[in-house]
């Protein structure tokens, strides 16, 4: 059988082990440490924001970002379906509402369909928006950046503006996509709204094993999201905690490898944009019935993802091929089950759900690490030709 060929791995051919080894030496490998602080200020810079504060993951640093946020049981959230879980499972942590909002064609939210909501379907009142058809007030929109795409932003901020919605952007894998035109021009992923999100997970576009980040223009939100996450701790001596906290803090040696891995982000963007457009140019002009989808025009995405989208349904079926390219070792999946239909979420509500189904039976995601080789590539695509 053919050697492997994962979807998504890390690529650690940097520093890493140099800085864990240095690290280790040192002693310092839990929760405290120079590469945390390196980490934070370096990722900060990079991004062009103020601070940062590293977290255990992604999904701690969402639920910080719900809760500076001022979300609170019975409040609502609107969210989206087409994400991962982990995008709205926070919510439910704080006993509040999730409200679930379609898709547009870059697999982000559909602004147009959460203006018509926030227009007919809620109430303005006291500088609060309140849903109809609950009476409950809807705090705040969590918006994510799918696949290294990224979503309307310009749209988004007008309309939380208008209706005093927090925005806390999921940029878990749009670490890198920026804003190449437009008011936000030069604006990265996740520094747009009131709080950014990353994560750090084995199969982003840099990681730490684990771990994630949290960013704000707001220095205040900040500095209390490093608080939370320390278990608020008042008093470090005498271990006085005036609020109750949490243990999302990254470790030192996770940081460590931040460190290694920030260094070579532009690096690994550079390989998988040559790697998508072999893709896109081989599966475009040579096979009927499939097409790799495009990213926005505006944006530099980070091209964390690679989305295969069946044309021809009577021609091919996303089960087929992904069946077909595992029999050869290639690994590859379809998106994620859209979150309104998963059992913990059947209740809650949902609006104007189309585009969403369409891409879910339609997308398949194919072998996309920094490290894919020009030789895999072509197996994966001579694979792909051979589907019939």
């Amino acid at each position: 059988m053919d050697k492997f060929i994962p979807l998504s791995v890390p690529n650690l051919k940097g520093n890493e082990l140099k800085y864990v080894t240095d690290a280790i030496n040192t002693e310092w490998v839990s929760t405290s440490g120079a590469y945390i602080d390196e980490f934070e200020s370096e990722f900060a810079d990079y991004l062009k924001v103020e601070s940062a504060v590293s977290c255990q993951s992604g999904t701690a640093g969402l639920h910080l970002a719900l809760i500076l946020s001022g979300v609170a049981a019975d409040h609502e959230v609107i969210v989206p379906t087409l994400t991962f879980i982990a995008t709205v499972n926070p919510v439910k942590y704080l006993y509040a509402y999730p409200v679930f909002m379609d898709c547009d064609d870059s697999l982000c939210m559909d602004m147009a369909k959460l203006k018509l909501f926030c227009q007919t379907e809620c109430t303005f009142i006291n500088n609060k928006l309140i849903n109809n058809s609950s009476g409950r007030h809807i705090k705040a929109v969590v918006v994510v950046h799918v696949f290294g795409n990224m979503a309307d932003m310009s749209a988004l901020m007008d309309i939380a503006e208008k209706y005093n919605l927090k925005v806390i952007e999921d940029a878990t894998e749009a670490l890198g996509t920026y804003y190449l035109e437009g008011s936000y021009k030069g604006k990265y992923a996740g520094t747009i709204g009131n709080i950014g999100v990353y994560s750090f997970n084995g199969n982003k576009i840099i990681t730490t094993g684990g771990g994630g980040m949290m960013v704000s223009s707001d220095t205040s939100i900040m500095k209390r999201a490093k608080y939370l996450s320390t278990q608020a701790k008042d008093d470090a001596v005498n271990f006085l905690h005036n609020e109750v906290g949490y243990n999302y803090r990254m470790t030192n040696l996770q940081a460590a490898l931040g460190v290694a891995q920030l260094e070579q982000l532009e690096h690994f963007i550079s390989v998988k944009k040559e790697n998508y457009r072999i893709y896109k140019s081989s599966i475009n002009n040579k096979i009927s019935g499939l097409k790799v989808m495009d990213f926005r025009e505006d944006v530099r995405p980070n091209y964390w993802f690679y989305s295969l989208y069946i044309l021809n349904l009577d021609k091919y079926d996303r089960k087929k091929i992904i069946d077909c390219l595992a029999n050869d070792n290639i690994q590859t999946r379809p998106l994620w089950g859209l979150i309104h239909e998963q059992k913990p979420y059947l209740n809650n509500q949902t609006y104007m759900i189309n585009k969403a189904y369409d891409y879910y039976n339609r997308i398949v995601n194919i072998p996309c690490s920094s490290n894919l080789s020009a030789e895999n590539v072509k197996k994966v695509l001579i694979k792909i030709c051979s589907i019939s």
